[in-house]
């Protein structure tokens, strides 16, 4: 069955509004005969062969006309109410058209509205079916004048025209009707379509990295994104920053929209709006031509500076690639060539030292060609939900098993609440056993065994690692260069390591930081982003 066929079938779909003013038009004929044929002006409707006739169903008329009014409202009986509605308008006109001869043509007249509003509200074969019954109730009633022995009320020529303009204003109403239906159902698709397409748009932007402020004349913020209210001091990200004053919660950008206002050229220094965020971007555009909004959109200044290390990373494996056989062909005969002087017996402690000199450098260069070539050949990260917790676990248990610890240890401090984040696994385990590693390396205090502690959490939004060791701690000054290639403080390390943990946090959204501990020690603290779920429908 088709749509359109399914709504004519049910009356339910059909306005009310339409039926009540159908109902409402009934009354007014009703009333009109009434208050003909009971006031001075009764005249006008010319001699009543049967007044009393005429009487009783005026009267009649009119109460089954209000009580159609009052019961129409129901839309569980619509159907009915409607046939039956216009079968009492048939009945009535036929005795009122045989008791008044002088206004049956009126009375036939108005017939045919109800007749054709009937059909544009009913499938066509009660629409035609009631269009029938007016026929015949038109013969009927002529058949009943020849009866009574007096002049017909109107002649076989106006009887022919009445029965077809019954049937063929029924038809035609119908199909009015039928694609007035068909034009509302398409309307009501395609305002279901751009309904959908809206919330689509408005997930779409809600969800987006960069924040996105509609800012009207007054500097009020009209709409935010979730990236725009956490970057305005939102924790929770919920966009309740709508309507709030702009000024009082960024001033320099909104110092920044004022003057692009004026005509100035848009400032490119990236400014920060809340300490606890990184630096943004921001980007004006005017909404509409000539409209008073203004679109900021609060880009994050780090995205451009990873985009230009991608570049340099890209540029690198490119160019390691080719490096790799210029330098680990010669790097390898060094070695051997170590390795068979160190066979020999000609050589006395001094010399030996040397040897053992040029073997360990040959070892931590060969370390920097397999980092950078590691770090060039990074694949794409496919992160996935991930429960933190149980991956720790058996992080620490897998660690322990394939490293000797002796009188080091390596504990996980996890609760029992499971903590969800999306991250690639794969990343993740390399970036742990990185932290770890220079845990223990370097997270001891002389001769006291190393003490490692993983702890998972969850911090707002984020899920967080906080990988801890009780060792001296790292200076202000070093702390500020740790993540940069290639900066070590051991003569062994090849200062890649920090530096690949944290382009590999960047790749999966992530961010890795030194967080100094005062009591003492060291934390490196992994901030991860929750798992992705979609807006409620």
């Amino acid at each position: 069955m088709s749509p359109s066929a399914s709504l004519i079938d049910r009356i339910e779909s059909i306005p009310r509004r339409e039926l009540y003013f159908f109902a409402l038009y009934r009354v007014l004929i009703a009333t009109v005969i009434a208050a003909l044929l009971y006031s001075p002006l009764s005249g006008l409707v010319g001699e009543a062969h049967h007044p009393r006739l005429a009487d009783v169903v005026a009267v009649i008329y009119l109460a089954l006309s209000l009580l159609a009014l009052v019961i129409g409202r129901n839309e569980r009986w619509l159907r009915p109410i409607v046939v039956s509605g216009v079968l009492v308008d048939i009945v009535a006109a036929t005795l009122l058209s045989h008791a008044l001869p002088g206004a049956s043509a009126g009375i036939s007249m108005s017939l045919l509205f109800n007749i054709a509003a009937a059909a544009t509200l009913l499938p066509l074969s009660l629409g035609l079916g009631l269009a029938l019954a007016a026929s015949l109730a038109t013969g009927v009633e002529y058949t009943w004048k020849l009866l009574e022995g007096g002049d017909p009320t109107r002649t076989l020529a106006e009887l022919a025209m009445f029965t077809t303009s019954y049937l063929a204003l029924a038809f035609i109403s119908y199909q009015v009707g039928n694609r007035a239906r068909r034009n509302q159902q398409l309307a009501n698709q395609r305002g279901d379509e751009v309904a959908n397409l809206f919330q689509i748009n408005e997930l779409i932007i809600r969800r987006m990295r960069t924040g996105v402020l509609v800012v009207d004349a007054d500097n009020r913020i009209t709409l935010a994104n979730e990236a725009a209210s956490m970057l305005l001091g939102d924790s929770d990200g919920n966009g309740e920053s709508g309507r709030l004053d702009l000024a009082s919660a960024a001033p320099e950008l909104t110092r920044r929209l004022q003057r692009w206002r004026n005509g100035w050229a848009q400032d490119e220094l990236p400014l920060q709006l809340n300490p606890d965020q990184p630096e943004v971007q921001p980007r004006f555009a005017r909404l509409l031509a000539g409209s008073d909004l203004a679109l900021v959109f609060l880009d994050d200044s780090s995205v451009v500076s990873r985009r230009a290390e991608s570049l340099t990373l890209s540029a690198m494996g490119r160019f390691s690639a080719s490096l790799a056989h210029e330098i680990r062909n010669p790097l390898a005969a060094i070695n051997y060539a170590v390795q068979l002087l160190e066979e020999g017996t000609g050589f006395n402690e001094s010399e030996r030292r040397l040897l053992q000199i040029i073997r360990q450098q040959c070892q931590r260069t060969n370390g920097i060609v397999e980092s950078v070539l590691g770090l060039a050949r990074r694949e794409r990260a496919t992160p996935e939900n991930v429960d933190l917790a149980a991956f720790v676990r058996r992080f620490v248990l897998e660690y322990k098993q394939g490293q000797t610890l002796e009188t080091d240890s390596i504990e996980p401090i996890i609760n029992d609440t499971a903590v969800m984040a999306q991250v690639d696994t794969r990343h993740l385990y390399q970036v742990l056993t990185v932290l770890v590693h220079n845990a223990l390396k370097y997270g001891r205090i002389g001769q006291q065994p190393a003490r490692v502690r993983l702890r998972v959490a969850q911090h707002e939004r984020s899920a967080v690692i906080d990988v801890m060791d009780r060792g001296p701690g790292i200076p202000e000054s070093v702390a500020a260069q740790l993540f940069r290639p290639f900066f070590t403080t051991s003569e062994h390390g090849t200062g890649l390591g920090l530096y690949i943990a944290r382009e590999l946090c960047r790749a999966n959204q992530a961010r890795l930081d030194y967080i100094p501990v005062p009591a003492g020690g060291s934390c490196f603290r992994l901030v991860l982003p929750g798992p992705h779920t979609l807006l409620p429908t």
